[in-house]
């Protein structure tokens, strides 16, 4: 089985030891992950801020790079969910049937990881050790559009030393929601205090999620309040092993969230 890595704009630029882990995890199971080189930007934010026609050959490309692979898998629910369900659409609006075909194919074989390793690769236990106290935030993409649900919670329950605490309202929205944390900043900053405030009752260490980009926007507003609870993508939880001498972390993020954050918070 031939796997690609989708890195994704956010990663490949800002997070790329959530990329690195992903292939660290892979490999460590037993599986070699390409990585082409000729990969750009699935498109996502050109669709989502009303500019679909600068996303055709965006799409087009990502069609041709990923098509001669059995899987693709990317640390990104959200960008998966633009793979899945905006390519289609996208080529089809623009007239191009053979395009939507082709991105229908490339979408149906590309995974977010925990959707990779739980239905296709078949595991749950993935051989990871991490001995903190983490809390899990279910991304509005990966829970609503990919429907995800329980995968990554079964897999971190496997992961040896960790202590995993349920979050309030898990479900809510952390408020990134790409550019409405920009245009929408006020709103956006409220909304990140109640995620905080949910994250900060657990009295975890260690807030994970499948997406970078929520991770930002919470460990942004963590940070600010210097709270000391850290943000961990998935993939590094799950990459981490005894043989670590030390186990990643994860570190602060800073995301759009308001100075005032803090203030919100209290």
């Amino acid at each position: 089985m031939r796997i690609a890595l989708f890195v994704t704009c956010l990663a490949d630029t800002l997070f790329p030891e959530a990329a690195t882990a992903t292939v660290r995890l892979l490999e460590r199971l037993g599986h070699q992950v390409d990585f082409p080189t000729d990969q750009t930007c699935c498109g996502q934010m050109h669709v989502n801020t009303g500019y679909p026609d600068e996303a055709v050959r965006l799409v087009r490309r990502h069609v041709r790079v990923f098509a001669p692979y059995d899987v693709v898998v990317a640390p990104s629910g959200s960008c998966v969910g633009s793979v899945r369900h905006q390519h289609p659409m996208v080529a089809r609006r623009a007239g191009d049937d053979a395009l939507a075909s082709r991105a229908a194919e490339v979408g149906r074989r590309t995974y977010e990881l925990s959707e990779l390793l739980v239905d296709v690769l078949g595991v749950t236990d993935v051989g990871a050790y991490y001995p903190h106290r983490v809390t899990y935030h279910p991304t509005c993409h990966s829970l609503r559009l990919l429907r995800v649900g329980d995968r990554p919670l079964r897999l971190l329950r496997a992961v040896r030393g960790l202590d995993l605490v349920e979050l309030p309202q898990a479900e809510q929205c952390c408020g990134f929601g790409g550019t409405f944390a920009v245009k929408n900043a006020d709103t956006s900053t409220a909304m990140l205090a109640d995620k905080m405030r949910h994250v900060l009752a657990t009295r975890a260490d260690v807030c994970t999620a499948g997406d970078a980009s929520c991770l930002m926007h919470i460990g942004g507003g963590l940070s600010r309040l210097r709270a000391g609870v850290r943000t961990v993508h998935l993939a590094e939880i799950l990459a981490a092993t005894e043989a670590d001498t030390d186990p990643p972390g994860g570190r602060d993020r800073t995301g759009p969230a308001s100075r005032d954050t803090a203030a919100v918070a209290r």
